[in-house]
């Protein structure tokens, strides 16, 4: 039996996330920012939810504090997932300062806020998994979804600096980057759909299968490997012919 607190619980994967958790007897600290989401979700659960709190996560003095409380209610954490994030309007924030700082705040500064406490944790503790969900959009700068890329990007350039920091001290402690491709679900909602997109169930058992092996810096669906890859090294000048890649 795990210990499990989630940050952003009632997104659709974190919650397909942790009905897995529940279903194998862990006992789960949650956090989101829709209360009334939160709490229907810790009813489905029942009893292996040991608390829950709604919280506004760009509030990020806050966060340590909220970490703290999730380790006291559990008395301590194995497995830690931050699931937060939002699209926001990459046309309005390239007309809007203020809207491109949300965006970054929530993508980039807000995760840190949290990881942080968490690793300081896990460090501390020995072992543990911290999962965190980034996206493919931070591999490749594209005039659709930049600001939300960059905020991505420099995500998972962050967790790489993490596990680089504690791989000698800390070998027993997993940072799991997720670099989440499409995935239906509302936050997609307006998106065209095509073959490429993930689902929320299957999404979910691969981040969980993650977050106890294979590689700590991986691709879900994993066909987004290859397929980024190839993307990533396209010289700029050939990227910006293709109106798949480098349109609106």
């Amino acid at each position: 039996m795990s210990s499990v607190v989630i940050f952003g619980a009632t997104s659709a994967i974190a919650q397909e996330i942790a009905r897995i958790h529940a279903s194998r007897g862990d006992r789960l600290f949650l956090v989101a920012r829709d209360a009334t989401n939160l709490d229907a979700l810790a009813r489905s659960l029942g009893p292996r939810v040991v608390g829950f709190e709604a919280a506004d996560f760009n509030d990020t003095r806050g966060n340590g504090d909220r970490v703290a409380r999730a380790v006291s209610s559990l008395g301590g954490i194995d497995v830690a997932v931050i699931a937060h994030g939002w699209l926001g309007d990459q046309l309005e924030s390239e007309r809007s300062f203020a809207h491109a700082e949300a965006v970054i705040t929530t993508n980039f500064t807000s995760v840190v806020s949290f990881v942080i406490p968490l690793v300081n944790h896990l460090e501390a503790r020995g072992s543990g998994s911290l999962v965190v969900l980034s996206s493919v959009a931070g591999d490749r700068g594209r005039p659709r979804n930049y600001t939300y890329g960059a905020a991505k990007g420099a995500l998972s350039t962050y967790l790489q600096g993490v596990r680089s920091r504690l791989y000698k001290t800390s070998p027993s402690v997993r940072i799991v980057t997720i670099r989440l491709g499409p995935v239906d679900t509302p936050m997609s909602h307006d998106h065209q759909k095509n073959v490429l997109f993930g689902e929320a169930e299957a999404v979910a058992r691969s981040i969980v299968r993650a977050a106890e092996r294979g590689p700590e810096d991986t691709y879900i669906p994993w066909y987004w490997n290859p397929i980024m890859a190839t993307v990533r090294n396209l010289p700029e000048r050939v990227f910006q012919r293709f109106a798949f890649l480098a349109g609106r």
